[in-house]
Parts: structure tokens; C-alpha cells; sequence
């Protein structure tokens, strides 16, 4: 079982940045694939960004050179990078980790954008 805890979120300015975490625990991190995926209420949840065990990235298109996916396996953890934020990324974001044929999901953290 994977446990999987996100921080970081909160109110950006469009065109500012924010950097999101999410602490994994109770597996190998090392072979864990990890992807932050976002969802505005009444909305499907959409993927955002994934990086694999291999630290292979894949982006939504929305997000290609705004958002940076990486990955600590020292500090169990992986981050989105948010730059340029717009107000179209105004969502709840949250941490899926695959790992042993399953998904596991954190409780999600919050990105608002307003000026």
C-alpha cells in the first residue's frame, strides 16, 4: 500500500508560481510511478503530469513548459513546478502513485488563481 500526502497548494497570482508536493510512503519508492492529476468540481479528473520510476515525464498538453514534474527518491517525494500559472489551472491537484497493478490517490491540495 502506498500513502500519499500533497502540500503546497494555495492562492497564486496568473502568471506566478507555486510548487507542489507530495510525500509518498509505504513502498519502494524507487519503483513507484507517480502523476499529479487536477479537477475543478463537476469536472472530469484530468492528468497533468507523470513521471516514472525511471523519471520518464509526460505533460498534458495545457501545461508543456509551464509545469515540471520531478522527483527526490532521498525524500520520498515528488513536486510539480507551476510557472505562469493561468486561471484555467485553478483546481483541486492530486498525487496518484501506480505501483504493484494499483492506484493510490492522496487527499489533494488546492491551487486557486485570482488576483
Amino acid at each position: 500500500q502506498v500513502h500519499l500526502v500533497e502540500s503546497g497548494g494555495g492562492l497564486v497570482r496568473p502568471g506566478g508560481s507555486l510548487r507542489l508536493s507530495c510525500e509518498a510512503s509505504g513502498a519502494r519508492f524507487a519503483v513507484v510511478h507517480i502523476a499529479w492529476y487536477r479537477q475543478v468540481p463537476g469536472t472530469q479528473r484530468e492528468m497533468v503530469a507523470r513521471i516514472s520510476a525511471g523519471f520518464e515525464t509526460t505533460y498534458a498538453e495545457s501545461v508543456k513548459g509551464r509545469f515540471t514534474i520531478s522527483r527526490d527518491h532521498g525524500k520520498q517525494s515528488v513536486y510539480l513546478q507551476m510557472t505562469d500559472v493561468r486561471p484555467e489551472d485553478a483546481a483541486d491537484y492530486y498525487c496518484a502513485a501506480e505501483y504493484a497493478g494499483r492506484t493510490y490517490w492522496g487527499q489533494g491540495t488546492q491551487v486557486a488563481v485570482s488576483t
